[in-house]
């Protein structure tokens, strides 16, 4: 299995913990009658970390498909190279340190940490094109 093949398991892993830190958080803040009901009405945001943490959360749904679409598309082709493998390793480990900034709220050097995951996305590109 190709280190980019690694990264998108890893990288389904890590959107799995995403989603259940996220749903826990918003269950803490609304309750149990909340998360099994119809959620008809709207809701005010969640607050602070957990605000914080769906937001990362919704941020990685945002960009997971077009990190897996490069990777399946350079799989489907064979293109595999040092450029492609930085690029898998780039957007995953980004995305790990992207949620911890984002969860205690730094804000300049989160948006570089997704800039770095961004630019992986595009290193796994370039040779598809």
């Amino acid at each position: 299995m190709t280190i980019e093949f690694k990264m998108l398991a890893w990288s389904v892993v890590l959107g799995l913990v995403q989603v259940a830190i996220a749903a826990s958080a918003a269950i803490l803040e609304r309750g149990l009658p909340w998360a099994f009901g119809p959620r008809d009405q709207p809701m005010p945001p969640l607050p602070a970390v957990k605000g914080r943490l769906d937001r990362a959360c919704r941020n990685f749904v945002e960009t997971f498909p077009l990190f897996a679409a490069v990777v399946l598309a350079g799989g489907a082709l064979g293109v595999h190279s040092p450029m492609t493998a930085w690029g898998a390793m780039l957007y995953f480990w980004a995305r790990m340190v992207y949620v911890p900034l984002y969860a205690i709220g730094v804000p300049v050097l989160r948006t570089l940490v997704w800039g770095v995951s961004i630019a992986g996305i595009v290193m796994l590109m370039l040779p598809l094109v």
